[in-house]
């Protein structure tokens, strides 16, 4: 009953901060703002503002839930959406072709990890011979494996397999947990929801964990972003959205049993035993892009120098941030 009451008390205060628009020291410039999520991590963070949006009579937020990074990035290009969340390398890249998007703040800080049912591979060198199965070639899973063979001297296509005939998260969860793709790099919650299904899918190494023995420093995986214009006239209630996906995502992580109920009511994760395991290998937490500048510039440079076409071809200026 407390923890009911309480959860009920935060959503009326995210609510009251995320809707006073009018008062004098706000530029609210829209009566209507479209935040482009991810099926994944990004919308298990949002869960608590997600259900809060679901029980406000005409919010002036909307939340649309998208499965693949390339469906937001169709948003941006049309303008469609006014905040986004997708992978910090795209959000990057995206920038540096002239798409108007600022980097607002980091959500997750690492959810792929390296699986599959074979008990006896457990480090790097045992993967040598071996293949691994990845979806979409370039982006980043692909290029944070890649990079990470290469940091424990092995060699991507001649010491190591890669397959990358699952061009997608859900389908390449979908021949893992059918066995179809033995071992092969999958983000939260996708992870979870194969382990489940599937008990002899094992976590081999976390590859966040493998990227701090690297690099010595966390990686900010996943961006939220927004329009350059409303970082320019609507700085509080940018401001505002961002201290709301804080809170929704501390929550989230406070409320384990209570959020993963959410994440199958909003159908981003279809299992409360799945959602419940992947809650805390997700990562969460939202931090202001001034607050962890220095940690997206060096991994952002990281990619750069291995291939500088991942981040547009250039590393982001100051505006970008």
């Amino acid at each position: 009953m407390k923890k009911s009451i309480l959860t009920s008390v935060i959503c009326v205060l995210l609510l009251a901060m995320l809707f006073s628009c009018g008062n004098s020291n706000s530029s609210c410039k829209k009566s209507h703002y479209v935040i482009a999520s991810l099926r994944g991590p990004s919308s298990l963070g949002m869960l608590q503002l997600i259900d809060s949006l679901n029980n406000t009579e005409n919010a002036t937020v909307e939340i649309k839930i998208l499965n693949e990074p390339l469906q937001v990035r169709k948003m941006m290009l049309d303008g469609s959406a006014d905040f986004a969340v997708l992978p910090t390398t795209m959000a990057a890249l995206l920038y540096n072709k002239g798409v108007g998007y600022r980097l607002a703040a980091i959500s997750t800080w690492g959810t792929l990890y390296l699986c599959g049912n074979d008990t006896t591979i457990h480090t790097w060198n045992d993967l040598r011979h071996n293949k691994i199965h990845l979806m979409a070639k370039n982006m980043t899973p692909d290029v944070l494996f890649r990079y990470l063979l290469k940091k424990n001297r092995l060699e991507p296509y001649q010491d190591v397999s890669l397959d990358y005939r699952f061009p997608n998260h859900i389908d390449l969860a979908n021949a893992t947990t059918a066995g179809i793709a033995p071992m092969s790099v999958l983000s939260e919650p996708y992870l979870s929801y194969a382990m489940i299904k599937n008990d002899n899918i094992h976590i081999i190494m976390s590859l966040h964990d493998e990227w701090e023995k690297v690099e010595g420093f966390e990686m900010p995986e996943t961006a939220f972003i927004c329009k350059g214009e409303m970082i320019e006239n609507d700085l509080l209630f940018v401001e505002k959205i961002v201290k709301i996906y804080e809170k929704s995502a501390d929550w989230v992580n406070e409320n384990v049993d209570d959020a993963a109920a959410l994440a199958v009511k909003y159908e981003i994760v279809g299992d409360e035993g799945a959602a419940r395991n992947a809650i805390p290998r997700s990562n969460l937490r939202v931090a202001r892009s001034e607050d962890v500048k220095d940690l997206v510039m060096n991994y952002l440079n990281v990619f750069y120098n291995m291939d500088s076409a991942i981040v547009g071809g250039k590393m982001p200026d100051e505006k970008f941030y």
